[in-house]
């Protein structure tokens, strides 16, 4: 089946997902299929599977992933979710054998990076953590004009997500947790840390930092998205 879009575009996938064919050895796919058409490249990422780096943590975050169900043995149809993202990260980190624990939080979830770090230091783990007003640098040092802050006419620090991973890369942290980051403030902290990341939530001030509400409602509440 052809489809105007070239690129590769598995959102645009036509079929079934079980008569796919990165699912089903023969099954269908558009003429765009990357599964089809990038098998070179297929063939390279699992060469980087095979590096020492990678290879363990590979296969523990595909165990932590069937362990996330229980009634395997009943069958796909029968399968079950059973554990919270925090409960999967706790034992995707004693899995590893991880003892470091970064964690880079925004100041709005400070309740909540609180919690966790209770929580993860209560399972042994020594926890780094740092918060994105670190340095209190002001907002006018990279070029922001007073109405463009959110508290206009006050001093304001800037978000420093680089500063928050050079803190937890200075410190050797083994395993980083992001939790409320800002949209583009996530992408800058995933850029400079050297630790293997994860997120335990990203910020929606709407809708309680839970953006796929949007998304289920595109076609009601949030029409005028689209």
């Amino acid at each position: 089946m052809k489809l105007e879009q070239k690129s590769p575009n598995c959102a645009r996938c036509p079929f079934k997902i079980a008569d796919r064919v990165c699912r089903t050895e023969g099954g269908k796919y558009p003429d765009n299929c990357p599964t089809i058409l990038k098998k070179e490249l297929a063939k390279e990422a699992l060469a980087e599977y095979a590096k020492p780096e990678n290879a363990e943590f590979a296969r523990q975050a595909s165990i932590q992933e069937s362990e996330g169900y229980t009634n395997r043995e009943l069958g796909y149809s029968r399968l079950r979710p059973v554990k919270p993202r925090i409960e999967e990260i706790l034992e995707f980190i004693s899995r590893m054998g991880y003892k470091k624990i970064g964690m880079a939080f925004c100041v709005g979830l400070r309740m909540e990076a609180a919690a966790v770090e209770k929580l993860f230091s209560s399972h042994g783990l020594e926890m780094v953590t740092s918060i994105c007003k670190i340095a209190g640098v002001p907002k006018e040092l990279i070029g922001l004009k007073d109405h463009e802050k959110i508290a206009i006419g006050e001093p304001e620090a800037m978000c420093n997500p680089i500063l928050q991973a050079e803190v937890l890369n200075h410190e050797n942290t083994e395993f980083n947790v992001l939790l409320g980051l800002c949209v583009g403030h996530d992408s800058l902290f995933l850029k400079y840390a050297t630790a293997p990341c994860t997120v335990l939530a990203v910020k929606d001030r709407v809708t309680g930092h839970n953006p796929l509400a949007a998304v289920y409602t595109l076609g009601s509440y949030y029409r005028s998205l689209k």
